[in-house]
């Protein structure tokens, strides 16, 4: 299978993405389009069986600023989380980020 991506661009999806974190787990990509690391992360990241929220930085810089803010941990790109009951209980950017991680944990239930 391969990702669905689900392009992040406003506040009240963002705000559905949170709400929807406390049904179940949920993924969100931070991507800048002028980055090379960025681009070959997103693609490795397309691996994942399950939705994927994505966030393009250039496009809508002030919503990553908003996530950033919701979720404590500062700006930087690529950058990847899964989001349960409100919080980050996965964060890596870079190379860090590791889809088979974040697919297992889009696949845990409590």
């Amino acid at each position: 299978m391969s990702a669905n991506f689900v392009k992040l661009d406003s506040v009240d999806k963002l705000d559905a993405l949170f709400a929807a974190s406390f049904s179940r787990p949920v993924a969100l990509f931070k991507h800048s389009n002028s980055c090379g690391i960025s681009s070959d992360v997103l693609e490795q990241a397309g691996t994942i069986d399950g939705e994927l929220n994505v966030l393009v930085i250039q496009e809508d810089r002030p919503l990553s600023n908003e996530v950033a803010t919701r979720t404590g941990y500062r700006h930087q790109s690529p950058q990847a989380f899964v989001i349960r009951d409100g919080k980050a209980i996965y964060h890596a950017t870079h190379y860090g980020i590791d889809p088979i991680i974040i697919e297992q944990l889009l696949n845990e239930r409590d």
